[in-house]
This record gives C-alpha cells, structure tokens and sequence, in this order.
C-alpha cells in the first residue's frame, strides 16, 4: 500500500491525537481515579461504548487477518488498539504497514 506524504502526515496526526488525546486523558482518569472509573462501567452508554469498541477492534482485526495489509498483521492491529484505542490503532496500522519500497519521491 502507498501513501502520498499528505496521506502519511494526516494519518500521523490522527494516530498521534488518538494516542495523546482521548487515550491519554482515559489511562489518566483510570488512574487518578479508580473508584469513579469502575462506577462508570455500570452505566448503560458507557458499557454500550465499551462493547461497540471491542466488537470493531474484533472486526477490524478479523479483517486484517483475511486480508493482509502488509508485513504487520492482525495481533500487532489488536495490541495497538488495546494499547492506545482504535483512534491510535487504525492510522498507526495503516501507517505500520506501508510499503517503503513504493512511496510516492520527495519534492
């Protein structure tokens, strides 16, 4: 797969605002704050979210496997995306599994 350098630039700034952004501000509410953490989980929407994400991640990497990207298969999709979210992982991926042997020459 060949990404323009646009196309690289914006799936870095989307994987970097999905890891720094939504991700970092989860790890650190989890963190500083377990008890309130653990309430939100029986909420009804947060579970809904909760479950909506894992079944994606499970498509997504159900996907990946059936058809390869690249090098980089569906487990490193899988632990990306329990490492920093699907924000993280799915441009991260893309990103992983570029082929440098086709990228487009630098102007």
């Amino acid at each position: 797969m060949a990404l323009t350098r646009g196309q690289r630039i914006a799936l870095t700034v989307l994987a970097l605002f999905g890891l720094l952004g939504p991700n970092a501000a989860f790890i650190y509410f989890m963190v500083t704050r377990w008890d309130e953490f653990t309430a939100a989980l029986t909420h009804p929407i947060a579970l809904a979210l909760l479950v909506d994400a894992v079944m994606t991640t499970a498509l997504l990497a159900w996907y990946f496997a059936r058809h390869p990207l690249g090098k980089r298969g569906w487990k490193t999709f899988v632990m990306m995306s329990l490492l920093g979210g699907l924000g993280f992982s799915v441009p991260g991926f893309l990103l992983l599994n570029e082929d440098d042997g086709q990228r487009e020459p630098q102007r």
